[in-house]
């Protein structure tokens, strides 16, 4: 069945049991590994996907997963690749997480042949979480706080080149409060120049969003539990610049992460909790392509389902993945810890 199909059959509610074998599920894919735990994954088509993780490991499909090529950074064995960003089959860029000199920044433009370190962080204080891009020239990078406020990298020129802004306007940043670096989703846009940023570790979980790639900055309290260094909003997705989604709840697994789910319709100003959330913590989510009620939520115990805009999440699934994206040619991928990668067919 074409992906499309699969995607409209997902959203639909099984009358029987015979559908309910049939529905859309999370399909396996051998990525040669189960060493490496990927929590970054940039899904280009229903083809190309690129995923990112431990050990300095970057891997590329162009044949819908079914076979990977390591193109993974020579020397990048001890960097902690948590966020991916790729453009096509050829350019991607990679981002290292960590204090100092772990944080860096890779790109290609050769599909991982070779790669060139266009940011390494100087400053000990500063340890980068995820990045964004709102086209094939500009992105923002996001770090912990530095001197109270959270600190953002700039590039105009497709990851060749990043300068940190400046942060006159950005608020300040809460006792604790800090980025998640678990799915890559802590930093996302919308648009040529929205972007929202996700928070937790503190008293409250925020959400901020700026509507000038990062000048200046609005925070917006969440209802996602926060109070603890565990705990915040640890996923974001928009599907547009006024309709977004939040995930998070507690990572540790012998906790409860009630609430750990919620929406906006007004850009980020305002959120809501999702009346029925899902019933775990989750670190990734997606809106499905061309839907605009529709979206995919995962994290290690499972994918819930929502067709209503967040209002309300039913698991679909109950395999561990940390991260999902799905991609304008209606294809959706997640991948996880030991190695998994899969893209939703039927």
């Amino acid at each position: 069945m074409a992906c499309g199909a699969a995607l409209a059959a997902l959203t639909a509610v099984p009358a029987q049991a015979d559908e309910e074998r049939t529905a859309p599920h999370w399909e396996l894919k051998d990525s040669g590994t189960t060493a490496v735990r990927f929590r970054g994954l940039a899904a280009v088509s229903r083809q190309i996907a690129w995923v990112s993780g431990s050990a300095g490991t970057v891997l590329r499909t162009t044949d819908g997963g079914a076979s990977w090529r390591n193109v993974s950074p020579p020397g990048a064995e001890g960097l902690q690749f948590r966020d991916i960003e790729a453009f096509d089959a050829r350019r991607a860029v990679v981002l290292a997480i960590g204090e100092g000199e772990a944080s860096r920044v890779y790109r290609t433009e050769d599909g991982g042949a070779t790669w060139t370190e266009s940011f390494r962080n100087t400053d000990p204080r500063a340890f980068y979480d995820c990045l964004t891009f709102f086209d094939h020239r500009h992105g923002l990078a996001l770090s912990d706080p530095v001197d109270g406020r959270f600190r953002i990298l700039s590039t105009g020129d497709g990851g060749r080149s990043w300068t940190v802004l400046p942060n006159a306007g950005m608020p300040a940043a809460q006792e604790g409060e800090a980025g998640f670096a678990a799915s890559g989703q802590c930093l996302v846009a919308s648009g040529p120049k929205d972007v929202w940023l996700a928070t937790g570790g503190a008293a409250r979980a925020r959400v901020l969003h700026s509507a000038d790639r990062g000048l200046t900055w609005t925070a917006a309290d969440s209802p996602i539990p926060a109070g603890d260094p565990a705990r915040g909003v640890f996923a974001l997705a928009f599907r547009d610049r006024t309709h977004g989604l939040a995930v998070g709840g507690d990572y540790r697994p012998d906790q409860t992460s009630p609430r750990a789910a919620a929406r906006t319709t007004d850009r980020g100003r305002t959120w809501q909790p999702a009346d029925r959330p899902p019933p775990a913590y989750r670190s990734g989510v997606a809106w499905l392509p061309h839907s605009r009620s529709a979206a995919l939520a995962v994290g290690p115990t499972g994918t819930d389902l929502t067709t209503d805009g967040g209002r309300t999440w039913r698991t679909v699934d109950t395999g561990s993945y940390d991260t999902v994206d799905c991609t304008p040619d209606r294809a959706c991928w997640a991948s996880g810890e030991k190695g998994r990668v899969a893209r939703l067919e039927h």
